[in-house]
């Protein structure tokens, strides 16, 4: 009955679990939104013209902001480099697509900006955890000015 209770009602993870749990978390959805930048980034050439535009800035511009937004950003997050400020333009973009973009699409169709809106928001929160090279940048520094 005790070991039931402990599958139950398990322990709360510890950091470096949790660290562990957001390491997965950003290298599994990193790699799934740097995918999409790599598509826009090979259909250049085609998209530049046909782009949606919601902010008014222009086709190109937009594909360049949503690129880099995708694969820079996309690729900070996946080393935990700079991660909350490359969650903002990530953040900025999936809210862009659901709100502007789908706004009158079937749910179906908003569902993986919902969904890649949420983790973002959600790991913002969490920060990048121990096995990131903000961390590693982070010891670096308090070192530095320890000595």
């Amino acid at each position: 009955m005790n070991r039931f209770l402990k599958i139950l009602f398990p322990a709360p993870p510890t950091p470096m679990a949790t660290s562990a749990l957001i390491l997965m978390s950003r290298l599994f959805f990193g790699m799934m939104f740097l995918n999409h930048g790599i598509e826009k980034m090979m259909a250049f050439e085609m998209l530049s013209t046909s782009f949606p535009d919601p902010l008014g800035i222009g086709n190109t511009l937009s594909l360049l902001c949503t690129i880099f937004a995708e694969v820079i950003c996309s690729l900070c997050l996946i080393f935990g480099l700079l991660f909350r400020l490359a969650l903002l333009p990530m953040i900025f973009a999936m809210a862009v697509a659901l709100i502007a973009i789908h706004t009158n699409d079937p749910f179906i169709v908003r569902e993986p900006a919902l969904m890649y809106l949420t983790i973002f928001f959600i790991l913002l929160l969490a920060g990048p955890g121990y096995f990131s090279l903000d961390a590693v940048i982070h010891q670096r520094i308090t070192r530095r000015r320890s000595n």
